[in-house]
């Protein structure tokens, strides 16, 4: 009897120093509030595909994306695609490159751009869809994002629009 005693005090005594419900802290791998960008994306990218693709959007909708790296070296692009833009980037020397519009927004230049819908489709832990609507200079666009998770961070590995190759395929063409 002493024992179950022991118990209940024990139990009594943890439940005193824990939190009221109301102060229940937001989970460890919720991103924090950051204005859209690239801190606020590649944040995202280790939360999951979805969080990534969101933030991706949220920064070019806020025009938040800031000065492009060195093609072949976009940190929100898989290994393979930063190879192949980088390639096709070196092969055109001062010609224009296969890759001259931005895949993201699927144009040149975004105006009044703003993400519509995302459905996120994971295949494996590593691997992902992601079917993205959105709009810009008032039409609605369509393209699926292939993902893939490389290290603890979420990467776009291609870029897939109705009635075209998928990019990687017609970079694969030019560099090849």
């Amino acid at each position: 009897m002493r024992r179950y005693a022991l118990i209940a005090a024990a139990c009594a005594a943890m439940a005193a120093c824990s939190s009221p419900e109301s102060e229940v802290a937001e989970p460890a791998d919720a991103p924090a509030a950051l204005p859209p960008g690239r801190d606020a994306i590649y944040e995202a990218a280790r939360v999951g595909p979805e969080a990534f693709v969101r933030a991706v959007y949220a920064a070019h909708a806020a025009g938040a994306m800031g000065e492009p790296p060195k093609p072949g070296q976009e940190p929100i692009y898989g290994r393979m695609l930063n190879a192949m833009v980088g390639e096709d980037f070196r092969r055109a020397g001062d010609d224009v490159p296969t890759l001259n519009w931005n895949p993201i927004c699927d144009c040149q230049d975004g105006e009044g751009f703003r993400l519509e819908s995302v459905v996120v489709r994971e295949s494996s832990a590593t691997e992902a869809e992601a079917d993205v609507v959105f709009v810009n200079s008032g039409e609605t666009h369509r393209q699926t994002l292939k993902l893939v998770k490389e290290g603890p961070m979420w990467r776009i590995s291609d870029f897939l629009v109705p009635g075209r190759p998928p990019l990687t395929e017609t970079l694969m063409a030019a560099i090849s």
